[in-house]
């Protein structure tokens, strides 16, 4: 399957969710009234698409159904265009500026969310583009994630810096940045333990992981992308709120929207943080996370094939 395919296939259910609450409002009516519009918004917040982008579907829809008659196919299209206006400004691609090398790469985020796997997929992603990688397990709290990183490290033919498990984060991290340096590698991917957005020492865990990296480069972390699992729906803004608060967040990843009928909340994401979203994931495989194109993926959400 192509990128696009496996976009539009990960998009199935909240499209399909998406479609089956425009079909209920538009059942057995034929002219759009303002009760019908009010109807339409509530159906895109019900979709997670957040009120903002509610809204302003809802007076699209409006503004452009001139013969007041209703029908999905040209409800859908007026909702992807509409998708597509939100997340424009926000689909940026991690770029790799940082000189001296290495730009460095923190990558925060609750237990689950997929921080791991992401890691290992943007190595690949960056590999692809010429960049030399490395990681560095900065999860010491398991030795499962060591393991796992490790893993895809060697999936993605990258070197690993690890220590023993329950070893200090930022002392790892430090030692990564000084090996990445001397080696000349382009890119340092920083991975770091899973903690709830509520636990103040593990934020405050963050907190000193950027500190000792800016020891070695005032710069760096160059960027920190906070991995969101969409299946978790509304509850990833308050993961985005807190996060950019206590962990300093400068772009999102957002993983498992092909397990998930609330991938519309990428977009409530975009309309109500304006945060870089630098890439999705639609699928377990390598190549199954890659930066979007708005007008794509905003057609994937609604259902409309070019």
């Amino acid at each position: 399957m192509s990128w696009l395919d496996r976009l539009r296939s990960g998009f199935g259910r909240t499209s399909q969710r998406l479609t089956e609450n425009l079909a209920a409002v538009v059942e057995g009516r034929v002219e759009l009234d303002t009760a019908t519009l009010e109807e339409i918004e509530e159906a895109m917040i019900a979709a997670d698409l957040g009120p903002g982008t509610a809204s302003r579907i809802a007076d699209a829809v409006g503004e452009q159904r001139v013969d007041r008659t209703l029908e999905t196919t040209g409800l859908r299209r007026i909702v992807a265009d509409e998708i597509a206006k939100t997340l424009a400004p926000v689909a940026r691609p991690l770029e790799i500026t940082a000189f001296p090398r290495p730009h460095v790469i923190l990558v925060v985020g609750v237990n689950g969310s997929g921080k791991t796997t992401t890691i290992g997929k943007l190595a690949h992603l960056f590999m692809e583009q010429d960049y030399s990688v490395m990681l560095a397990a900065g999860d010491t709290f398991r030795a499962a994630a060591i393991d796992q990183l490790k893993l895809w490290g060697e999936r993605a033919g990258v070197a690993v810096v690890a220590g023993a498990e329950g070893g200090d984060a930022a002392a790892l991290a430090f030692d990564a940045l000084q090996k990445a340096r001397a080696a000349g590698v382009d890119v340092l991917l920083v991975d770091t333990a899973g903690r709830l957005q509520n636990k103040a020492q593990l934020m405050d865990e963050l907190a000193k992981v950027r500190r000792v990296l800016g020891r070695l480069d005032e710069a760096a972390p160059h960027d920190t992308v906070l991995v969101l699992d969409a299946t978790t729906g509304q509850n990833a803004l308050n993961q985005i709120e807190v996060f950019r608060e206590r962990a300093g967040i400068t772009g999102l990843v957002m993983t498992k929207l092909d397990g998930t009928a609330r991938g519309g909340v990428l977009v409530a994401a975009a309309e109500k943080f304006g945060l870089p979203i630098h890439a999705v994931g639609v699928g377990e495989g390598m190549d199954d996370l890659r930066p979007f194109d708005p007008a794509e993926l905003a057609n994937a959400i609604a259902g409309v094939r070019q």
